[in-house]
């Protein structure tokens, strides 16, 4: 008969209950465990999909613009009267009266001004003085050297005689013309008292008033007025010297100027300078211009355009859009599928912020501001356009919900 332990006391059974809590406790942490887990796995592949798509540039795209048949030479030019003169007084004295004042029309041979000459007057009755005494000198000598020439075949008096009295009557007649000569210039500037239009214009300035002290000056005194004909204005450009070549006489431009911004007034190349201008290297060309209804003024700033021959061919990019290495200049296009690739182009003309090439279609997509570690092929992300976006109809889902009262 087996025996008993019975000095071991009895296993106590754990409830059911307690078993069951502790497994759900368990899987609750595996479940948490296991979210962990998945949250870590998914804000990886976040960070990686991220990354990739940091990893691809963006980039601006713009399209090259057509030049047009009008496309030319755009250069600053300045507006002068085609004939202009200063006016200065050529007798000394004091200014009597004046006539007119800016902005007057005027014809050749107007009276301006009148200068009152004292000093003038007075040299003019001396010199006439003079011309009457030297008149009367030459008179009693020819009368003299008359006498005594009839006298020389008596042999009264000797042949050198006779020839003294004739010496000086030819002497006293010569005296007589200078005389008279003098009287005949004082006489002519005794006519610059009156100040006239050289040919038909405009004033446009007017330094003098009445009463003013006049210095003739020997002609280089100061300005009394400035009469311009500005029916047709004269216009100055300095054109580089790349393209004096296509600059031809005759050929026709056009002129824009500040005051009629909407307005092009044609211009004609009168002449050009036939050198360069070595501290700027560029030659000076003139224009004519119409100025019948006098809209434009004399010594303004204007806006030239010249057309050139082929100037329509070639496109016009930013300049920030051109890149330069080894292999020359080209520009970077955006193709259908993100794609980069380089095309070569070719400077025709250099306007600063914006530049005039060959070898684009207006197709073309160039990548503005292209990044220095671009290359052929690499795969870009196109930037937004803020205008197109603007342009794009506002849609019920893009519309606010109207507010509730």
């Amino acid at each position: 008969m087996p025996s008993t332990d019975i000095s071991q006391p009895p296993r106590p059974v754990a409830p059911r209950g307690l078993r069951t809590v502790g497994i759900l406790i368990a899987v609750v942490l595996l479940l948490i465990v296991a979210a962990g887990l998945i949250q870590r796995a998914r804000s990886g592949t976040e960070l990686r999909t991220r990354t990739a798509a940091n990893a691809v540039p963006t980039v601006t795209v713009t399209q090259p613009q057509p030049l047009g048949e009008a496309a030319g030479l755009q250069l600053p030019a300045r507006l002068e009267a085609y004939s202009q003169a200063p006016i200065r007084a050529r007798a000394s004295g004091y200014l009597k009266s004046w006539n007119v004042d800016i902005g007057a029309l005027v014809k050749a041979g107007q009276a301006l001004a009148e200068i009152e000459t004292p000093d003038l007057d007075q040299q003019l009755a001396q010199a006439r003085a003079d011309l009457a005494k030297a008149e009367a000198d030459a008179e009693l000598a020819r009368s003299t050297a008359e006498r005594w020439r009839a006298m020389l075949g008596t042999e009264a008096v000797s042949l050198q005689e006779v020839d003294e009295k004739i010496g000086d009557h030819h002497a006293k007649e010569a005296a007589r013309k200078a005389a008279r000569a003098n009287v005949e210039r004082l006489v002519a500037m005794q006519g610059f008292q009156r100040i006239v239009a050289p040919f038909d214009g405009i004033v446009t300035s007017r330094s003098t008033d009445v009463g003013a002290l006049i210095d003739a000056g020997g002609g280089n005194g100061p300005e009394l007025f400035t009469v311009a004909d500005i029916r047709k204005l004269r216009v100055y450009v300095q054109v580089p010297q790349n393209y004096m070549p296509s600059i031809k006489v005759g050929q026709t431009a056009s002129l824009k100027v500040p005051e009629y911004p909407s307005r092009s007034f044609p211009a004609r190349i009168e002449s050009t300078a036939g050198a360069v201008t070595a501290n700027s290297g560029a030659s000076l060309i003139q224009l004519a211009v119409d100025n019948a209804r006098r809209e434009l003024l004399p010594g303004g700033y204007a806006e030239v355009s010249i057309g050139l021959p082929g100037a329509s061919e070639g496109a016009s990019i930013p300049a920030s859009s051109l890149i330069f290495d080894s292999s020359g200049m080209h520009v970077a296009l955006l193709d259908a599928a993100s794609k980069v690739r380089m095309k070569p182009v070719t400077i025709t003309r250099d306007l600063g912020k914006t530049v005039e090439v060959s070898g684009l279609a207006a197709s073309d997509n160039v990548i503005d501001s292209p990044p220095d570690s671009l290359g052929e092929g690499d795969t870009v992300r196109r930037a937004e356009n803020p205008a197109e976006k603007a342009a794009v109809p506002a849609t019920p889902e893009h519309k606010d919900a109207p507010k509730k009262n």
